[in-house]
């Protein structure tokens, strides 16, 4: 970085700067990569079965093939802005791509579990660098009023490819092989270096930033990587280990509040750092980092909780259940272009209040789900959510480049980006323990009704048990089948209650975070262009 201090913004280049291209044509290639990369976070979710089995491992040494590139990828993105401005933003970018699809290719050939966790660590590296390099790019080509337009675009591919990827993924893997969840990638990152290589370049200012460049930040370049990297294990692993019952868990989350705790003082205090923390002094920006934390904990909560619903409680294939996501996608690729249309016209913050609103409410309405439910109902009840998530991305995106430096936001959308990750970690690991421990308060509260003094409780095992003996089953047998129907009603009740449980937290996340948006400033309807 060639400055800790953001409270200015040195004018690095007198005169104005305009891309080549036109910065449509810009927004389309970047974005490729960007739905390719978070496609990749969620595809191959539905697919651990068959790839342990074709490697012949457990579906417990299967999860690292989802832990290694959530991993990896989370400790590139807060240092990918260093990176992007030490060696140039086109040709990190060409890097990450490029390293992205030999990754995927490789993963696909991989001939046992240890070369595909290996590959699956390099894919992530090369990931963790797009998305926050992308977001830099649409911020410098674009003006201040028209980058919500451009974000509307990148937005979809955020928000929309996680939802897909599941239903992809299961279409792929029944219907293929789970090879090629991972082989598809490699025309798209052929053809987005193609692309890339002939329509993007470096904003001037960039190369003034390099030559002021000094040392490379070592210290905190290990703090960071090792304490993102170490938390993000501690997540993924944590419902699976047992959280804190287990020595593994604890030692990890250990080195992870260490690590960071550390490398926030020592980036604080070095003179030029590989991550800006000082840029939380800017209240847009540390505003805008908890509210794409809390989209994560939304977006990716909610991904996972209903397919898990529908394919646990309802008997869902991982297919069908994608389908009830699919039209959700669609609603918000049809929300993001009006979004960016209205944001220079309606104030940001109303947008983002609305949506989390929206959201919240959603949830609420979700929170009447039943064991009946017929796919239609829920198929609406994601398209509902979907309205709500489709008027946050654009608008938090756009006011958190608010009043930062040009040259800073290479930090901004690396910064950003690492937030709205972390929340979805957070969120998928916080459903995990919610649907654990209420699923069980809710079994023993059910047990204890199942009891010999209980009338009702007799009458209903005294009835299964004619249903039983007139299937021609004797008397003991029949009552043996009575007691195990009962009991697996009771499974299926106690676990419904507890996803209700954790829809109404997720519900009342949400509906706390719709205010939250007035503590950022307004955004200005014109300004100086990112570079000038």
């Amino acid at each position: 970085m060639s400055t800790s201090d953001t409270s200015a913004a040195p004018t690095v280049s007198a005169a104005p700067w305009k891309p080549k291209y036109n910065p449509w044509t810009i927004a389309m290639v970047v974005t490729m990569a960007t739905f390719m990369e978070i496609l990749d976070t969620s595809i191959a979710n539905v697919a651990l079965p068959h790839i342990a089995g074709n490697l012949s491992v457990s579906e417990e040494e299967a999860t690292w093939v989802l832990s290694s590139y959530l991993v990896s990828n989370a400790i590139v993105m807060p240092i990918g802005a260093w990176l992007a401005t030490k060696f140039g933003r086109k040709r990190f970018y060409m890097t990450c791509v490029w390293l992205f699809g030999l990754s995927s290719l490789m993963c696909g050939l991989s001939p046992n579990l240890e070369i595909l966790i290996f590959f699956r660590v390099l894919q992530g590296l090369g990931g963790g660098g797009l998305a926050p390099t992308e977001q830099a790019i649409l911020a410098d080509t674009f003006a201040p009023e028209k980058r919500g337009q451009a974000f509307a675009m990148y937005g979809m591919a955020v928000v929309v490819a996680p939802v897909i990827g599941p239903t992809l993924g299961g279409y792929i893997t029944d219907n293929f092989s789970w090879r090629w969840l991972f082989l598809i990638n490699v025309p798209i990152a052929v053809l987005s270096l193609a692309l890339s290589s002939r329509v993007l370049e470096d904003p001037p200012f960039l190369a003034e930033l390099r030559k002021k460049m000094h040392k490379v930040d070592y210290g905190g370049l290990a703090l960071l990587a090792i304490g993102i990297g170490a938390l993000q294990v501690a997540l993924d692993k944590g419902e699976r280990e047992d959280w804190f019952a287990s020595n593994f868990i604890v030692t990890f989350t250990v080195i992870a509040v260490v690590a960071l705790v550390w490398a926030v003082i020592w980036e604080y205090h070095h003179p030029h750092p590989v991550l800006d923390v000082r840029l939380f002094k800017l209240r847009n920006f540390s505003v805008a980092c908890l509210m794409m934390f809390m989209l994560g904990v939304s977006l990716f909560g909610a991904t996972v909780l209903i397919p898990q619903f529908l394919q646990v409680l309802m008997g869902y294939t991982a297919q069908q259940a994608g389908m009830a996501l699919s039209p959700g996608g669609l609603v918000i690729i049809a929300c993001m272009p009006l979004i960016g249309r209205i944001m220079g016209k309606v104030d940001a913050r109303w947008l983002i209040t609305f949506g989390f609103a929206a959201v919240g409410i959603s949830l609420l309405h979700m929170h009447t789900l039943t064991l009946d439910i017929d796919f239609k109902t829920i198929m609406m009840m994601r398209v509902y959510q979907a309205i709500g998530m489709g008027f946050l991305f654009v608008p938090i995106q756009t006011l958190c480049y608010e009043g930062v430096p040009p040259e800073k936001n290479n930090n901004v959308s690396g910064m950003t980006n690492l937030s709205r990750n972390l929340g979805g970690s957070l969120g998928i690991a916080g459903l995990q323990i919610m649907l654990a421990n209420r699923s069980q308060y809710h079994h023993n509260v059910l047990s204890a009704h199942t009891s010999q003094f209980d009338p009702i409780f007799q009458e209903r095992v005294a009835a299964l048990t004619r249903t039983f003996t007139q299937m021609g089953n004797d008397a003991a047998l029949s009552t043996q089948m009575a007691y195990q129907a009962i009991y697996g009603q009771l499974q299926r009740q106690a676990a419904m209650l507890g996803y209700l449980d954790a829809i109404f937290v997720f519900a009342c996340v949400s509906l706390a975070m719709a205010p939250v948006a007035f503590l950022m400033k307004r955004a200005s309807r014109r300004g100086p262009r990112a570079g000038h």
